[in-house]
């Protein structure tokens, strides 16, 4: 809306694959052109394919997401072409109303807010909407912002930025973020941290969360829950807080990974009634059994 508002003839954006799909959908509803820079063969399928169902025009370049945000921030300078990501500061004041979502819903701010970091701009939009929302007494208290990275991504964390980072976390395979500074602000203000989580962690928390839980996220969303855990397991005292995980993205996302990762039951049986009676019987006992030993 504010690109057509300042006269643009196209929204721009580098993407790891949710910002280009956002951004598609948009310019496809606007009637304005989206030109979208990834880095190639680093997207998952169904983040692609969500993108280019509406029709974008995508540039796959040879680098990485930094590249490809670096060449986008030089074109959209000298074209008349407005950059969606996060550098853009109407970015951030959209993204800021989740915070105010979750104290809209839970009644307050919670005391912890977990939440995964590539970019950084989820990280610094959220911590901006909750010190809004306390600052028009909305809220009676902020929360301490727990960002994290993946380890193979960990600019923040490792106080450098990181030339070829590497996580099956492909949403924050982020080697320089462009809110590097606010997402310190926000960890800093808030008492929170920013720290890291290996890609086994986030694939445990991956399939944690759909089994325990149902709900199915894409990798880079389980950072949150992963980062939880091993908070908890370090001795971060939980009692009596309230505590929200952010999950940024949905599993159908990175369809490949969910088919690697999955360990479902498939029972091949033929098209006989007492054959299939006595497969159910069996699959019965053991969820009988499941049961009591709960």
């Amino acid at each position: 809306a504010k690109a057509m508002e300042m006269g643009s003839n196209a929204i721009m954006c580098a993407s790891t694959g949710n910002t280009s799909a956002s951004a598609a959908a948009y310019g496809a509803y606007c009637g304005i052109t989206t030109v979208v820079l990834i880095p190639k063969g680093e997207v998952a399928k169904g983040k692609m394919a969500q993108a280019m169902s509406y029709s974008p025009k995508i540039m796959a370049i040879e680098g990485n997401f930094d590249d490809a945000l670096r060449m986008a921030r030089f074109f959209a300078e000298r074209h008349s072409v407005t950059l969606v990501n996060s550098v853009n500061p109407f970015r951030l004041e959209g993204q800021k109303t989740a915070a105010f979502e979750i104290v809209d819903e839970l009644g307050d701010a919670p005391d912890y807010l977990f939440i995964p970091v590539g970019n950084a701009g989820n990280i610094s939009a959220y911590w901006q909407g909750f010190s809004e929302y306390y600052g028009l007494a909305l809220t009676s208290g902020t929360p301490r912002m727990m960002g994290f990275q993946a380890e193979g991504a960990a600019p923040i964390v490792r106080g450098a930025p990181v030339d070829n980072p590497s996580t099956v976390a492909s949403a924050i395979r982020i080697g320089n973020p462009a809110s590097w500074e606010k997402a310190l602000i926000a960890r800093d203000q808030s008492g929170g941290v920013i720290d890291m989580v290996s890609d086994d962690e986030i694939l445990s928390s991956y399939k944690l969360l759909s089994r325990e839980e149902g709900i199915f996220g894409e990798p880079a969303s389980a950072a949150s829950v992963a980062g939880l855990v091993k908070m908890a397991r370090a001795g971060m005292e939980l009692a009596d807080k309230r505590v929200v995980c952010v999950i940024t993205g949905n599993g159908l996302k990175d369809p490949d990974l969910a088919t690697e990762q999955s360990s479902h039951d498939l029972y091949q049986v033929p098209l006989d009634v007492s054959t299939i009676e006595k497969t159910l019987d069996d699959i019965l006992k053991n969820a009988e059994m499941v049961s009591r030993s709960i």
